[in-house]
């Protein structure tokens, strides 16, 4: 598998066309989300070692490339970073991805010259093809006891695959033995509307469209005299699967699986596409458009021009996850319309289905931090991240410095009420500043709901801090549906068995692959057809789909779901034998 000249060279001639497949994005808040339904919160972590995140280390830095993007990254000159400078002597010269990370990797793999540390994602098949990074597993045994004790049970779930048993990437983007408790997605809709409407049920598409219909009807501007806008996608490269197809598979009563659905019983993959209810999805939003809810400019605007327009607060409806037009709603909170912003609906296509946003993964494994094998110093780079694993180092990195960011009271951490204030109505500045949500994908940590030694959460996402979060605006909204989190109104984990292959999205597979190489085709058809379909005459849907159908059966699509059918049969193997 590894350092083989042939994958080499077609590494090579691909890395060009290289794109992003076989990703969910959830997004990392999903994730967690997703996780582990026991409730940890009965038990504390006790007994951190944290003896190395004590030594006094001589300075070094570490060149880093992440796959997800931070733009308000200040090169660890916030409060946290440099408390973890202090504790550990390492800094960080880190690039995020700008454009496409899939094609990033790709070049960083051919090219011989590797970050010390890379975040790679569902793209770690291409450093691994490359034989460029490190087997942690000894690493971890002689110097990361942080790391042992906190992967625990879960160690074997580290392994890359069956044949291949090395420790490439520390799991990140998921905490150990975490439960949900806020929900980031689902369908989103500007709390002036739902006020307006005297809360209305918003359980369905047609709900969801008569709420925007009944309230564009009523205020076809806004306050500057702009037109309001309906429902907005992002369709922009990846983007597409966030907001245009992913939630065909929610809103017909599916797990978030990537590009497939997985039969629970017998776990083979079908391209999730191919089944019938999400072609009816997709009618619906042919018909958003036809009758003028759908945001004309879905399918070329940038993302930079979907983040103005929902900053600039038309935009009425939104189908997204949180952390991608965050930055948007972070814009109108911070000046004070707050009744612009948004609430989470569990939307689905009838009320026969569920959304399954909560349905547990158990611990998933996959997305994480490596160490590649031109570090200057594994060793550090090991121990550094067994700092931020350790107990010390997750409260930091999610609560802040003593003092500063909370305060110990009567033995509970407390976030002060002029510290919470900022982090809800200036959050930009704020992570900044204090640099809280920047380190957690770069260090393995504990999930929500998880106790300390202390009996405190390690982290700051459980539901009387959540919903201390919320502003007025909110507060009143979700008064007037009767609840207290926006998770009430979703389905819950108890409504769901545990998923024994975690998420197929992170499966990654070897880039020659016949799964890899046809799951590019399939992308390129289903980009262009699936725009196509929403913004066809409604007479011509069916038509068109029959040829998206037709289109992708020609290119190979039930080769690929077989041969991706292998690879969620050997995870649950791997994970569950």
């Amino acid at each position: 598998m590894k350092g083989k000249t042939g994958k080499m060279i077609l590494t090579l001639i691909l890395v060009l066309s290289l794109t992003i497949t076989m990703i969910g994005c959830s997004g990392n808040n999903n994730e967690e989300a997703n996780n582990s339904n026991v409730n940890s919160s009965k038990g504390a972590v006790k007994g951190s070692n944290d003896k190395q995140a004590s030594e006094k280390l001589a300075p070094i830095t570490f060149s880093f490339f992440a796959e997800d993007p931070n733009p308000n990254w200040v090169d660890m000159r916030d409060d946290i970073g440099k408390v973890i400078t202090e504790k550990t002597g390492v800094t960080l010269d880190a690039e995020f991805a700008v454009g496409d990370p899939s094609q990033k990797v790709s070049l960083i793999a051919v090219s011989g010259e590797y970050p010390d540390l890379i975040s790679a994602k569902n793209d770690i098949n291409k450093m691994v093809d490359a034989d460029a990074l490190l087997d942690l597993t000894d690493l971890i045994e002689k110097h990361a006891p942080n790391i042992k004790k906190l992967y625990g049970k879960y160690m074997k779930r580290l392994r890359y695959s069956e044949t291949d048993n090395s420790i490439y990437a520390l799991p990140t983007y998921a905490g150990v033995d975490g439960i949900g408790f806020s929900a980031t997605g689902g369908f989103e809709l500007q709390h002036r509307v739902v006020k307006e409407l005297g809360y209305p049920k918003i359980r369905t598409v047609k709900d969801f469209e008569n709420a925007i219909k009944t309230y564009l009807d009523k205020h076809p501007t806004n306050e500057k005299g702009e037109k309001n806008i309906g429902l907005s996608l992002l369709a922009e490269d990846w983007r597409i699967l966030i907001s245009v197809t992913n939630p065909a598979f929610f809103t017909t009563g599916a797990p978030d699986d990537g590009e497939y659905y997985i039969n629970p019983e017998t776990y083979e993959a079908m391209y999730h596409f191919r089944r019938p209810e999400e072609k009816e999805y997709f009618r619906w939003l042919n018909h958003m458009n036809d009758i003028g809810l759908l945001d004309r400019e879905s399918f070329i605007q940038k993302f930079d021009q979907y983040k103005a327009k929902i900053a600039s607060g038309s935009v009425l409806g939104l189908i997204d996850q949180d952390w991608e037009y965050g930055d948007g709603e972070r814009s109108l909170k911070a000046e004070g319309k707050f009744d612009h912003a948004y609430g989470h609906y569990p939307v689905t296509l009838n009320e026969q289905f569920k959304d399954h946003s909560f349905q547990s993964t158990g611990f998933m494994a996959g997305y994480g931090i490596s160490i590649s094998k031109t570090c200057k110093d594994p060793v550090r780079a090991i121990k550094f991240l067994d700092y931020l694993a350790s107990e010390e180092g997750q409260v930091l990195t999610y609560w802040g410095v003593e003092g500063m960011h909370y305060v110990v009271e009567n033995g509970v951490r407390k976030i002060p009420q002029e510290i919470n204030d900022q982090k809800i109505n200036d959050s930009i500045n704020f992570s900044k500043k204090t640099g809280i949500g920047f380190y957690n994908n770069i260090g393995p940590h504990y999930g929500d709901g998880v106790k300390d030694s202390t009996g405190n959460y390690i982290t700051t996402n459980f539901p009387e801090q959540i919903e201390a979060s919320y502003n007025d605006v909110e507060k009143e909204v979700l008064t007037g549906y009767g609840i207290k989190n926006w998770k009430e109104l979703f389905p819950g984990e108890s409504e769901f068995p545990v998923k024994p292959w975690g998420v197929a999205w992170n499966i990654s597979a070897p880039a020659d692959s016949k799964v890899s190489v046809l799951a590019e085709k399939m992308k390129d058809i289903t980009w262009k057809r699936i725009p196509e379909a929403i913004l066809a005459k409604p007479e011509k849907f069916d038509a068109i789909w029959d040829v998206y159908m037709k289109d992708v059966e020609k290119a190979g699509v039930k080769e690929m779901e077989k041969e991706y059918t292998k690879l969620v049969q050997a995870r649950v193997k791997l994970w569950n034998e």
